[in-house]
């Protein structure tokens, strides 16, 4: 999925490569084949963090000052339409892995949400569409980056190859 290499100091003082590998909290969705998130990091505002907080995290939506990084693997929309998809089991995975993000997606707009969030988003691989609530799109591409300002949004993938971002979420306070 994503190697994620995670810095630190040792005892002595000295810059060092504390983990390198796959982030611990990573799944992959059973009920939505493609669909893939993992956590990269997270911090509570004002600390610096000594130890992985991850495992942790209760909320993938930070509050004010706090963060969250993550990679989010999209399927393409053809995932969706298949009929073998169960939205209310993809929904209920969500919920488990996704915590305090998934309740903010409409259930009667799918995709659909806004967060309390500044988000900066980073195309890794494919290509993403951004639809916002006023009608405007973006197709974004490997390279592209997104400033995210607390609308409400929605993510497609139209491709036949899923599509991956990175994203930080800044807790900004309430949504606009």
């Amino acid at each position: 999925m994503v190697r994620r290499v995670i810095t630190g100091v040792s005892p002595s003082g000295k810059p060092v490569i504390v983990s390198d590998g796959e982030p611990p909290r990573t799944s992959r969705s059973v009920h939505t084949p493609g669909f893939a998130r993992s956590l990269v990091w997270n911090t509570a505002a004002p600390a610096v963090p000594s130890a992985d907080p991850t495992a942790s995290l209760e909320s993938f939506v930070p509050a004010p000052g706090e963060t969250v990084a993550l990679t989010v693997t999209f399927p393409p929309a053809s995932v969706y339409a298949d009929p073998s998809w169960d939205p209310a089991a993809a929904a209920a995975e969500q919920l488990e892995f996704s915590p305090g993000l998934a309740e903010l997606f409409e259930p009667d707009n799918p995709g659909m949400h806004t967060t309390p969030t500044v988000d900066y988003g980073l195309v890794l691989s494919g290509e993403l569409v951004l639809d916002l609530d006023g009608g405007e799109t973006a197709v974004l591409g490997p390279g592209d980056i997104v400033v995210q300002n607390a609308t409400r949004h929605a993510w497609r993938n139209n491709g036949t190859e899923p599509a991956t971002a990175f994203f930080v979420l800044i807790g900004a306070g309430g949504t606009s």
